[in-house]
This record gives C-alpha cells, sequence and structure tokens, in this order.
C-alpha cells in the first residue's frame, strides 16, 4: 500500500518543519514542497536498513546456534580498526 503524497507551500514547511519531520519518520510518508506552485523539494523517509543481527534474526529457523555465532563471526572478521595512508 503506497500512502498519497502530500503537497505543502515551502512557508508551510517553515512553520511546521518539526510536524512535517515526525509524520514522514513515524508514519513514513513523503512531502512534496512547492514554492510558488512549483514542487522545489520531496522530504522522503530513509531507505530500510538491516543490522546483521537482524538479519540473523530472520534465518535463525534455518541455522542452529553454533551456525549463527560462526555467521557473525566471520562478518565481523577481517575488519582493520586503524586509520591507513592509502597512498603510503
Amino acid at each position: 500500500m503506497q500512502i498519497a503524497m502530500q503537497t505543502i507551500s515551502a512557508t508551510d514547511l517553515a512553520r511546521n518543519t518539526r510536524e512535517i519531520l515526525d509524520r514522514v519518520a513515524s508514519r513514513g510518508e513523503t512531502v512534496a514542497v512547492q514554492r510558488n506552485r512549483t514542487t522545489i523539494a520531496r522530504i522522503v523517509p530513509p531507505e530500510p536498513t538491516m543490522t546483521a543481527a537482524q538479519a540473523l534474526a530472520g534465518l535463525q529457523p534455518m541455522l542452529t546456534h553454533k551456525q549463527g555465532a560462526a555467521w557473525l563471526k566471520d562478518g565481523r572478521g577481517g575488519f582493520d580498526e586503524s586509520v591507513r595512508d592509502p597512498w603510503g
């Protein structure tokens, strides 16, 4: 189900920024912003993201606890936390 996009004026955005951003964040609404009857911007919710733990939770029925722990360990491995000069 797609929610209809609301159109507001730039003035309304300036006066009601918090309320509008709350609707975008909590309800996933997209808001078009117009100035002089021309759309100048759209405020859209961010793309959904998933952490490794969330992905693992979806796989949980298929993996044993030991397999899940190994999957998380492998996913975190190989990352060096130090900062290096790529040209040096």
